[in-house]
């Protein structure tokens, strides 16, 4: 397994940016005719975090998904940070060229 921290060019700043989890996702409901005291924690998935991106950041984050899920997937490890996991080195290569073909400089892989 190959485990990658996932770049974005920031469309404010133009620098590397990744995004982080600070705090799950708390949801909870309103209902019309009674008090619903219930609420769910719950982190983002992998793909959901980086959907969350759009126009904070200077790809198609769609796109960038659908690309990843071709040779691998993205998770959020230690419910805090977005990570890309491969089964193999010839996968990452291969994800490494498609990301560079398709998005350039505003998009890259980083081992960790």
């Amino acid at each position: 397994m190959i485990r990658s921290k996932l770049w974005f060019r920031c469309a404010a700043m133009h620098d590397p940016v990744t995004p982080i989890i600070i705090k799950p996702a708390v949801i909870s409901w309103d209902a019309k005719e009674r008090d619903v005291e219930l609420t769910i924690e719950r982190a983002f998935k992998g793909d959901e975090l980086v959907m969350r991106m759009k126009e904070w950041v200077t790809v198609e984050v769609k796109k960038v998904v659908e690309l990843i899920n071709r040779y691998g997937y993205l998770k959020v490890l230690d419910e805090r940070d977005l990570v890309v996991d491969v089964e193999t080195e010839e996968d990452y290569e291969q994800l490494n060229k498609e990301l560079e073909k398709e998005f350039k400089d505003q998009l890259n892989l980083e081992r960790v």
